[in-house]
């Protein structure tokens, strides 16, 4: 690997997200400030904006920060070589804690530690999830509780600058003594110790020395404590935790928006949505959910009496899967407010064993490190996910029923003279065998599988690992459903509009908020509003497969779709669940 002179700090990167590779633009990298890393609290967009590629890192020079680092490795140093019994430092791992080891062994053992830890397998995970894990541990380091010298901080951030991911497989930890195996192969990489590795730079695969080389660095000698100080937590799990949360926030305001369109065209009534409604029964989640659709659903003066006379209400009341949207929906909010409370929490903790209070001379040797935390939140999430395309799948299938879509053509099929259209059946089909796997990844894996690792040392353990990356999944999945729902959608509101005019111009129905994800939906289609015939009938030569692979892409990267969202996803923020 030979330098390169146009390589500066995120000159990439090409990063993998559920089986896709997308180009990380980094044209603004240079215009955003560094996130100073400083052992304080992060923020999970913080965290991500790093691990996507929009913004390098940098450490504190905070001298008190320094100071804490260095006491710690003092207290570490003394008590090696005073013989204190101390785990991890004077003693072996796990159930093996009871051998003694001598202070001429401390530093062999740290290395041992990373080469029995060479143990991962499965496919690698996504570089973004790997970045993440390397910021929270860095930043964790930096809180001085750990005993380890700044220089294996520098070299984290140093691979994180350079693009530098190591490759990690994804099978191999039990959330026990938090991510062991996942994060001893960032261990391997950074320090040079023990077995080699793979990472992966600039979209291409180095061995692991080649890397170091390239950065200027040498293998460094570990010190007692600091392999130990590395591998044990949790950092990576709530790494991965928290990619899919930023994930679903955005998976949910896409759900919402495209209630929206699908209440627009199943001419939904606006009373479940009154404010006074939710007053009567205030969960900040059903009061925030009934907020944003009454502004998605809100329309002129103008558009509101051209809409009631076109398309006037037959029905008095709607079904429950438009009349109880807010109360559905709310508890989902809600839930993954908290779960992203809980993240917050779990990302900025100090989880490694034992842990230093170098203010009272102290070695505490506890259990920070045990992923129950981000083990049930991903099993919620996932439980989220599912429940968010179950409640889109019910509009669907009113959508294409004429006995309940207020006059559609059923299976909303454009063309209406002609009789050989069966148009979207093959399309809820589609939609149909992903929401079962969706419900069914919701199950949760923290409290059915108990494992009894390392010789019952380990009798109880988190499943972290194991939920987060069954999130991965879940999060994959349901970019392919919003794109088959959005389809649905776009194409019942153009029927709408066509059935009083001329033309299948979904934008009169609709207001400024709801029309943004329409328009993006036509965009990334290829397509224009306001033909004669329905989105997915317009004689388009792409076909319907191709613009479902497009607008899973968009989503997936967090393109128009998703921008179309944004006011919703932020506004997440203001909500204030009850303590």
């Amino acid at each position: 690997m030979t330098a390169d002179p146009n390589f500066v700090t995120y000159s990439f990167l090409s990063f993998q997200m559920s089986n896709r590779t997308f180009q990380t633009d980094t044209s603004n990298v240079g215009q955003v400030s560094p996130l100073c890393l400083r052992g304080q609290q992060l923020t999970i967009d913080e965290v991500y904006s790093v691990a996507s590629g929009a913004r390098s890192v940098s450490i504190t020079d905070d001298p008190k920060v320094l100071e804490e680092m260095k006491a710690s490795q003092d207290l570490v140093r003394k008590a090696v070589d005073s013989g204190q019994r101390i785990y991890g430092l004077t003693t072996g791992f796990g159930s093996m804690a009871d051998l003694p080891v001598c202070a001429s062994d401390a530093e062999a053992s740290q290395t041992n530690l990373l080469e029995f830890l060479a143990a991962g397998t499965g496919k690698p995970i996504a570089e973004i999830h790997v970045r993440s894990a390397m910021v929270l541990r860095a930043n964790m380091l930096l809180r001085g509780a750990s005993g380890v010298r700044m220089e294996i901080v520098e070299r984290l951030v140093r691979f994180i600058n350079a693009g530098a991911s190591p490759v990690v497989g994804e099978l191999g930890s039990i959330g026990a003594s938090g991510d062991l195996i996942p994060l001893g192969t960032i261990a391997r990489a950074i320090t040079g110790q023990a077995a080699s590795c793979r990472v992966t730079m600039n979209g291409r695969e180095y061995d692991r020395d080649e890397v170091l080389d390239f950065l200027g660095y040498k293998p460094i000698t570990l010190l007692p404590k600091e392999a130990l100080a590395i591998v044990n937590g949790t950092s990576f799990s709530a790494a991965i935790a928290l990619n899919h949360l930023h994930s679903v926030r955005n998976y949910l305001g896409i759900s919402i928006a495209t209630h929206g369109l699908m209440i627009r065209a199943l001419l939904g009534h606006e009373d479940p949505f009154a404010e006074f409604v939710h007053r009567c029964k205030p969960h900040p989640g059903q009061a925030w959910s009934a907020k944003i659709m009454r502004r998605l659903l809100a329309l002129t003066d103008g558009q509101a009496t051209e809409m009631d006379r076109a398309h006037p209400r037959e029905h008095l009341q709607d079904r429950y899967s438009l009349r109880c949207f807010p109360q559905y929906i709310g508890p989902i909010v809600e839930g993954i407010l908290r779960i992203e409370k809980t993240l917050e929490t779990e990302m900025n903790a100090i989880t490694d064993n034992p842990l230093i209070d170098t203010e009272a001379g102290e070695f505490f040797q506890s259990g920070n490190f045990l992923g129950q935390y981000v083990g049930m939140a991903m099993d919620e999430l996932r439980r989220h996910i599912g429940l968010l395309a179950k409640h889109l799948d019910v509009q669907i299938a009113l959508l294409v029923s004429p006995e309940f879509n207020h006059g559609l053509p059923p299976s909303l099929m454009g063309h209406g003279d002609s009789p050989v259209n069966m148009n979207l059946k093959g399309l809820q089909i589609t939609g149909n065998s992903i929401m079962p796997m969706l419900t069914h990844l919701g199950n949760s894996l923290v409290d059915h599988f108990p494992t009894h690792a390392e010789q019952y040392n380990q009798n109880v353990n988190g499943l972290s690992w194991g939920s987060a990356n069954l999130a991965s999944q879940s999060v994959d999945l349901f970019a392919n459903y919003a794109a088959v729902a959005l389809i649905f959608a776009v194409q019942a509101v153009d029927l709408r509009a066509g059935k009083a005019r001329s033309k299948c111009d979904g934008v009169t129905l609709l207001g400024s908020d709801l029309r943004a994800i329409y328009e993006a939906v036509y965009e990334i289609a290829g397509k224009k509003p306001g033909g004669e015939d329905p989105f997915i009938s317009d004689g388009s030569d792409r076909s319907l497969e191709q613009i479902l692979a497009d607008l899973a892409d968009s989503i997936r990267g967090e393109g128009a779709i998703v921008a179309a969202v944004s006011e919703i996803v932020d506004s997440l923020g203001k909500v204030e669940l009850v303590a």
